[in-house]
Parts: structure tokens; sequence; C-alpha cells
């Protein structure tokens, strides 16, 4: 196999995940009309992890190395712990549009702090790609009227920003424990560990717990823990496993596209001329970051 086929499968990866994370910031704000935040976040980890019960004899052969264990009890804090923390508060002061965004800061985020901890490299290939993605991202985002309703957008992006260096951490940290352990089972400790930590919040007086499941947000809760958090989070997992940390999260400048999509596929929104380009900027952009576009004879000497 070649070079270029062995990356077919987590580039194929990485678009599914980028999908659904682009997806997961409508459904988000259509669970958030009818419950709290954190009974939504709670109950998405709970599904998750007792998915995660039905193939958990696959795992019975898995030995954790002990010096491994505090790695992976960052790995979980970051995310989902205060990844979905941050995230809730965003969308709660800001727009599914604004914040996904904010994630184009993933990529440069990423980038730096894999050149110090994993001594990763760009090319100036990957580099042009990198900023090409994220001017269509930013202009995607901004090009048109935002159609939900943002009470304090300011402090909704900055919690988004700090929902994005939490993501950093945990790319870093995932990169470094996907040499040793599967993708599957990291992100069965990811369900399990966000069960644990989001299900004692539930009995605080502060937080409402339902007394009647609404259709929609249930619907968005199932939703968001089989297919966000165990086939994205499963998929990104994969793919970091089989290329450089900082080249995957490029592809994060896909999930305002997805959003704003989806967001017109939902809510009804319609897009700009601008935004079209935008969108043509971010393919093409996360296309030449990895080569895409170069033709078979680049494609034949890598």
């Amino acid at each position: 196999m070649t070079k270029s086929n062995s990356q077919i499968l987590p580039a194929l990866c990485l678009l599914l995940a980028m999908f659904l994370w682009g997806s997961s910031f409508i459904a988000l704000k259509l669970a958030f009309v009818d419950y709290h935040p954190m009974v939504v976040i709670a109950g998405r980890m709970l599904v998750a992890s007792l998915a995660f019960f039905f193939i958990l004899p696959r795992f019975k052969n898995i030995r954790i190395r002990h010096q491994d264990y505090k790695l992976m009890g960052f790995m979980a804090l970051c995310e989902p712990c205060l990844y979905f923390i941050f995230e809730a508060l965003a969308l709660k002061n800001t727009s599914a549009s604004q914040a996904s965004v904010i994630t184009t800061m993933l990529p440069l985020l990423v980038s730096v702090s894999s050149a110090f901890f994993l001594a990763e490299k760009f090319s100036l290939r990957n580099i042009s790609g990198l900023i090409l993605a994220m001017v269509g991202a930013l202009g995607l985002s901004l090009g048109g009227e935002i159609s939900e309703q943002a009470p304090a957008p300011l402090l909704g992006n900055f919690y988004e920003f700090l929902a994005m260096i939490c993501a950093t951490a945990y790319t870093i940290a995932i990169k470094k424990l996907t040499s040793r352990y599967s993708p599957l089972f990291l992100t069965a400790v990811q369900a399990w560990v966000g069960a644990i930590f989001f299900l004692p919040i539930l009995l605080l007086p502060s937080v409402p717990v339902p007394d009647a499941f609404i259709l929609i947000p249930t619907t968005a809760i199932i939703y968001l823990a089989l297919a966000v958090t165990i086939v994205a989070y499963g998929s990104y997992n994969y793919a970091l496993s089989a290329m450089d940390a900082g080249k995957a999260s490029i592809y994060v400048n896909l999930i305002p596209l997805f959003t704003m999509l989806l967001g017109w596929i939902v809510f009804k929104e319609s897009f700009t001329i601008f935004q079209y380009l935008a969108g043509f900027a971010i393919f093409f952009g996360v296309g030449l970051s990895q080569g895409f576009w170069l033709g078979s004879r680049h494609q034949k000497r890598s």
C-alpha cells in the first residue's frame, strides 16, 4: 500500500468526524431549548458509556501501563470533562455559527503544541493550506447574518476558545496514547470518565432534572451520545493513530462549513455568494494541506 493510499481511510474518518462534530452544535442548540446544559451533557455521557459496555469483552486483554494512568486521566479531564463544560457555557451565550468559527483556532494551537511536545514539523504546503482553510472558515461564519440568538457573544466565544485549549491538550495526549492503546478503547475511557464526572452534577439544586422526556431534545441527546461521542471521537482517535496531530487538526476547519450547511437544512438559513466562496476555500485549503490537489507525479514520489 502506498503512502497516499494509506492516508485515504484516516482522511475519510476525519471527514466523518468533522461532519458529526459540526452537527453537534445544532444538536446541542436543540437540546438546550428544553433541558439544562448539564442534563444534556450528563445524559450524553450516560448513554455513550452504557453503549460501550456491550463491547466490554473486547477490552479484556488490554493492560494499562502504570505510567499511563496519569496521561489517561489528563486526557479525559481535558475532553470530555472541561471541554464539554466550556462548550455548554459557550452555546448558552453565543450562536452555533459563532461557536463553530472559534474551532478554527484549534489547528494553530495543535500545530504549535505538537511542535513542542511531539516534534512534528509542517511544510510550506501544510502551512499554506492551513492559512487558506482558516481564512475560508472565518469568512464562512462571518459572511452572513447570524440567525440564532447570541445574548453574550463575546463571553460565549471566550468559553469556546477555552474549549479549544482543552481540545489541544486532549489531542496531544491522545496522540501519545494511540501508540499503545486502541482508539476504540480510549474513546470508551472518555465516555466512562465523562459519565462519572457529570452524573453527580445532576444532584446540584441549581440543575433542574426534567420529569418527562421531550422528543426533540431527548433524540438530540441520543444522537450526541452514539453518533458524536462514539463515532466521531472514535474516528478522530483512529486518524490520530495514523497521521500527525498537526495535519489531522487542519480538518477542524471543515466544522463551520458543516455547521452552517446543517443550519440551512434545520433552521432554513441561507448562504450568500461570499459564503459559497469561503466554503470552497475551506475544502481547497484542507486538500492542499494534505497534497490532494498536487497531481499523481507528486503522490508517486511521496
